[in-house]
C-alpha cells in the first residue's frame, strides 16, 4: 500500500493519498482544488488516480473531489448521511451533461481501491454527515484496518468543533445537540483497536477545531488516552457537551459560503489561473471600493505607501483565510505582489473560493513610488500609535479602540473602552464600528490589527494601528481591564 499527505501550512489542511502498488490505482481522500498536485504526486509514483473520497462537506476550503471527477473521470465517494440537507447536490451536474460516476455511503459500507478496502464509520458531530474511513490492506494480507482516515472527526489533540453550523452557518440552537451528536459518536471508538493509525484533515493552526496538535499523525490508542476532548467524553454527556463548546475561536467569515459552495457544487477551474500583469498606473485607476486590491508587500512597506483602498494581506500563513474572510465574493482581485510567489498566492486564494483573480502588480513597482517624492503623493499611509499615545488619547476621549483578537483574549484583558470584533468576522460587523472618532485598532502584537486596519480605511475610517498591541500596552504600565470569562453551561 501506499500512502503519503499532501499537507497545505496556511490551512493546516491534510489530504491523502492512497494507492494499491499492485493495480496502480489510488484515491484522494478530502483534496483541496488545485489538483494538478495530486495527479503528479500519483504518476511519481506509478500510480493513476481513479477515485476521491469526501470526509463531510467542508467549510474552511474548496473541494477538489468535482475538479477530479470532471479532469479524469473519478469516481467520486460521499456520505449519504445526515439527511437530504447534507448531501452534495452537484453529482449529476457534469459539464458535458448527466451524472459524474460515484456512490453515495452510509455507516459499515465498503469499497476496494485495488486491494485496499475502505470500509465507512458515520462519525456526525463536527457535521451531521460526517463519515471517516477505515482503510484495510488486503494485498498485504491483513484482515484489520491499518489507519483511520478521519477528517474533521478526530484530530491529534481534540476532536472536531460541533458549533459551526451555529456560529459560522448561522443555524441558531445548533451547536448543542451537534454536540450531543459528537459524544455518541466518540463512545464508536470502542469497536477501533488500539494500533490504528489516525490520519486526520487537520493539524495545528486550522480553525476547525481548538487544540489541534502540531504532530501530523497518531494512533486511537494514544487519542483514547491523552487527547483531552476525548478523555472528556468518558465523563458524562454534560461535561463533554461544556468542554467542547468552551473557548471555541470565531471561525472565520468565509466559512458559510465555503459550505455552501461545496454543498452545491464548486465552480470548475480547470487549471491554475494566472492573471495578466498590469502596471501599477493602471491599478491607481481602478476604483478601490469595487474591486479589491490585495497587497502582498510587509506591514512596514504597506503602511509607508499604498494604493488608496488597497488591503494588506501578506503571504504569511493566514493569507488566505484573512483574504477570504475581508474580500467580498462578488469582487475582482488585483495582486501587488512579487512575480516569484504569484503561483503561491494563486494557489492559496482559489482554495479559498477567491476566483476572480484579473491581474497583478509588481511589488517593486510600489515600493519604488513610495520612495518618489512625486509618485509618493498618490499613495497613502497607515500610521502607528504608540500605546503610551493611544492610552493618552483614549483616556481624553479623542479616540475610539477597537480591538480585533479573538473573544476569549480580550476578556483576559482589554483597554478601557475598547470594543470587540474578531479581524477574520469584521467584514461582516463593519455598521457595528464606531466613525465618530478617530480608531486605534489594536490585538495582540500588531498583526491582526494591520489587516484590520487597511479594511477599515477602505471603508472610509480614520485609523491608527497600535503598535506592539495589547503586549506593548501592558508594557507601558496602560490600564488593563480584566473580565471573568463567561462560560455557557448545558444543564443536565
Amino acid at each position: 500500500m501506499f500512502m503519503r499527505m499532501i499537507y497545505d501550512e496556511k490551512l493546516a489542511q491534510a489530504a491523502y493519498l492512497i494507492g494499491c502498488q499492485r493495480s496502480g490505482e489510488a484515491i484522494v481522500i478530502d483534496p483541496e482544488r488545485d489538483v494538478d498536485r495530486y495527479i503528479r504526486l500519483a504518476a511519481e509514483n506509478g500510480l493513476r488516480i481513479v477515485a476521491v473520497a469526501e470526509t463531510h462537506i467542508h467549510a474552511d476550503f474548496v473541494s477538489g473531489a468535482r475538479e477530479l471527477a470532471e479532469a479524469i473521470g473519478a469516481k467520486v465517494y460521499v456520505s449519504d448521511e445526515g439527511g437530504l440537507d447534507w448531501r452534495s447536490e452537484w453529482l449529476d451536474a457534469r459539464v458535458a451533461g448527466g451524472s459524474y460516476l460515484h456512490q453515495r455511503l452510509r455507516d459499515g459500507d465498503t469499497f476496494s481501491i485495488g486491494l485496499i478496502e475502505l470500509r465507512v464509520m458515520h462519525t456526525p458531530g463536527h457535521t451531521p454527515e460526517h463519515i471517516a474511513f477505515l482503510v484495510t490492506d488486503r494485498g498485504a494480507g491483513a484482515s484489520e484496518p491499518m489507519g483511520m482516515a478521519s477528517g474533521d472527526f478526530i484530530f491529534v489533540g481534540d476532536l472536531g468543533r460541533p458549533d459551526l453550523l451555529e456560529t459560522a452557518a448561522g443555524q441558531t440552537g445548533a451547536m448543542e445537540p451537534a454536540a450531543r451528536r459528537l459524544f455518541a459518536t466518540v463512545s464508536k471508538l470502542s469497536f477501533v483497536p488500539d494500533y490504528v493509525q489516525v490520519w486526520p484533515a487537520h493539524g495545528a493552526g486550522s480553525a476547525c477545531g481548538k487544540a489541534l496538535g502540531a504532530v501530523p499523525t497518531s494512533t486511537i490508542g494514544y487519542e483514547r488516552r491523552y487527547n483531552p476532548a476525548i478523555r472528556a467524553a468518558t465523563a458524562d454527556e454534560r461535561t463533554f457537551v461544556n468542554f467542547i463548546l468552551r473557548d471555541q475561536p470565531e471561525p472565520p467569515l468565509y466559512f458559510a459560503r465555503m459550505k455552501h459552495l461545496n454543498r452545491v457544487g464548486p465552480p470548475l477551474l480547470g487549471c491554475v489561473p494566472f492573471p495578466p500583469q498590469i502596471a501599477m498606473a493602471d491599478l491607481a485607476r481602478l476604483d478601490a471600493k469595487r474591486v479589491a486590491i490585495a497587497d502582498t508587500r510587509s506591514w512596514d512597506d504597506f503602511a509607508y505607501g499604498h494604493i488608496p483602498g488597497a488591503l494588506s494581506f501578506p503571504l504569511s500563513n493566514a493569507f488566505n483565510t484573512e483574504a477570504a474572510s475581508m474580500i467580498r465574493p462578488e469582487e475582482d482581485v488585483f495582486l501587488v505582489i512579487d512575480a516569484e510567489h504569484l503561483e503561491e498566492a494563486v494557489r492559496d486564494l482559489i482554495r479559498v473560493g477567491v476566483d476572480q483573480l484579473r491581474g497583478w502588480c509588481p511589488a517593486a513597482e510600489i515600493n519604488a513610488a513610495a520612495a518618489d517624492a512625486g509618485s509618493a503623493a498618490h499613495l497613502v499611509t497607515i500610521p502607528e500609535i504608540s500605546a503610551t499615545a493611544a492610552a493618552e488619547a483614549l483616556a481624553a476621549g479623542r479616540v475610539n479602540y477597537l480591538d480585533v483578537r479573538r473573544a476569549a483574549e480580550f476578556v483576559a484583558g482589554h483597554a478601557p473602552g475598547a470594543q470587540n470584533i474578531a479581524h477574520i468576522r469584521l467584514a461582516g460587523r463593519l455598521d457595528e464600528v464606531p466613525r465618530d472618532k478617530p480608531l486605534v485598532v489594536g490585538c495582540r502584537s500588531g498583526a491582526r490589527s494591520a489587516r484590520a486596519a487597511a479594511l477599515l480605511q477602505r471603508e472610509g475610517l480614520t485609523v491608527m494601528n497600535l503598535a506592539g498591541g495589547i503586549m506593548a500596552w501592558e508594557r507601558a504600565r496602560a490600564p488593563i481591564v480584566r473580565e471573568p470569562a463567561v462560560q455557557r453551561e448545558v444543564p443536565a
